[in-house]
């Protein structure tokens, strides 16, 4: 798991089908200081989001093999990390669903990369130490938390809901922490 204190660039996690909007959205993160991550499909998605702390997502709602709005509300019941809708649709009701179900932004394809980047900065400002997983800082330390158990990754313990202390293996986990 990436430590936020030693890599103080943000992490974006975009999930686009689009592979020339993918790879435009990402070179203009990677150029303009963030860790971009880049996802065509929920699978991959999802497969970013157990090996990395995320700070934004950029998610497209039309997916090929999943929806959109549903993975934020997903991701948004785990953390309160920020997300960006990216859609092709014009409509006001389409813009605004997903405002309503907890968003942070929507931007309409096709922007320019200035829009993206102040869009990006704007939502990074406002949930600032908000991350997917939800982690927090305790003595100094990171915890990372998933369900209703965190893993103190100073201590090297997982705690229960009820703060109960559960022994585990150096293998243990470390097999948590990788999968977190």
């Amino acid at each position: 798991m990436k430590d936020q204190s030693s890599n103080p660039r943000p992490t974006v996690l975009i999930l686009e089908d689009d592979t020339d909007t993918l790879k435009e959205v990402t070179e203009t993160l990677s150029d303009s200081g963030f860790n971009a991550l880049s996802a065509e499909n929920v699978q991959s998605f999802r497969a970013l989001t157990r090996g990395h702390i995320i700070d934004l997502f950029l998610i497209d709602l039309n997916l090929p093999d999943g929806n959109g709005l549903t993975l934020a509300r997903e991701l948004l019941s785990a953390s309160e990390v920020g997300i960006i809708i990216v859609s092709g649709k014009t409509s006001e009701i389409d813009r605004v669903v997903g405002l309503d179900m907890g968003a942070d932004d929507n931007i309409t394809k096709p922007f320019s990369p200035r829009e993206l980047l102040a869009r990006v900065q704007s939502v990074l400002r406002r949930t600032r130490g908000s991350t997917f997983p939800r982690t927090t800082i305790s003595s100094g330390e990171a915890i990372a938390e998933f369900l209703d158990w965190k893993l103190d990754l100073g201590s090297r313990h997982l705690l229960a809901k009820d703060d109960r202390g559960v022994e585990l293996t150096t293998a243990e986990f470390d097999l948590l922490n990788l999968l977190n």
